[in-house]
Order: structure tokens, then C-alpha cells, then sequence
């Protein structure tokens, strides 16, 4: 700022400080909660090998580390101060089959909510706590199961259904590498 009374730009330029301070934090805590999530959730399944990875949101993956390349502001240049969309690649077989869930998150006040596309929303109150995170782990694991089960009840009904849970699949004939 200019020693006498601050210019428009030097308005200008708070602001967008303070903007770009708040677009930090929001995705520093979003990113945090997506590790935290990965993590717990390949120990909530049981499963003694990597069976979750952080993965883009959109566009092509396979299940591998893609560090800021897994959220949706990655490449945006100046990061953007709104939800962050992130995927989540989790193994769903003993043969190499992935399937991609995607994943909103969105700061609203003291709450983090995540919302599951074509599944529930789920709102954490921060600081987030192991036990809640648990929780949620239930929510996605549900979630996983009941799209595979009702797709085969459907089928064995005489149709094929058309409920749209937000995954696509991939296959991998090796294992993916250690973390």
C-alpha cells in the first residue's frame, strides 16, 4: 500500500490477497481430508495391498498416485476459491478391476460436506475426527456394495436398471505401484 491513503489497486490487491489466503486454505483442508479419506478407506476394507488412490476426477486414470493432479483446481492456474472435486480409484476385485467415485467437497462455515456423485451427501464438523471419518467410510462403503447389488438383483429381474452411480471402471493386469 502507498504511504498516504491506499489506491483502488492497492484495494485491488488486498482483496485478491486475502482471496487467494482463503483459495489456500480451503484447498489445503480439502486435500487433507481426500489423503485422510484414501487412507482409511483402504483399511476400512481390510485389504492388506493399495486398493485406494487419489485419481483426477474427469478424463482418463489408472490407479496410481497423481499427487495435485488428483483434484479438480489442478492446472487452473490461479486456484480458485469454490468445492473441489477429487477421485477416488478403489479396487473392487482380486483380478485388477478399479472403479472411480467421485467426490465433491465443499467448506460451509464450520462444516466440511462431501457429497458422493449419484450417492449421499455427508457433512463432517471440523476439525475432522477419526470416528466421523469412519462413518463416512461406511456411507462410501454402502454406497460401493449397494451399486454392485442392485445391479445384479435388476439384471436377475429381467433388466439391466439405469441407475447412474457415478463410477467408471478400469482394469489392470499388474499391480498398481506401492505408494
Amino acid at each position: 500500500m502507498s504511504e498516504e491513503s491506499p489506491t483502488r489497486f492497492d484495494r485491488l490487491a488486498e482483496a485478491a490477497s486475502r482471496y487467494g489466503e482463503a483459495s489456500l486454505g480451503n484447498y489445503a483442508l480439502i486435500r487433507s481430508f481426500a489423503e485422510q479419506l484414501a487412507d482409511s478407506f483402504c483399511k476400512y476394507l481390510g485389504d492388506d495391498r493399495k486398493c485406494v488412490w487419489l485419481v483426477p476426477p474427469t478424463g482418463a486414470w489408472l490407479p496410481q498416485n497423481y499427487g495435485s493432479g488428483a483434484f479438480s483446481v489442478s492446472g487452473k492456474g490461479f486456484l480458485p476459491l469454490a468445492p473441489v472435486g477429487f477421485g477416488l480409484a478403489v479396487r473392487v476385485s482380486e483380478t485388477g478391476d478399479w472403479i472411480r467415485v467421485v467426490l465433491t467437497a465443499a467448506k460451509q462455515g464450520p462444516d466440511l460436506d462431501v457429497s458422493i456423485t449419484g450417492g449421499p451427501d455427508f457433512d463432517f464438523r471440523l476439525p475432522l475426527t477419526p470416528e466421523r471419518l469412519t462413518e463416512f467410510n461406511a456411507v462410501l462403503y454402502a454406497h460401493l456394495v449397494n451399486y454392485f447389488k442392485e445391479a445384479a438383483d435388476h439384471f436377475e429381474s429381467g433388466s439391466y436398471g439405469g441407475r447412474d452411480m457415478g463410477f467408471d471402471f478400469t482394469h489392470t493386469e499388474n499391480e498398481p505401484p506401492a505408494a
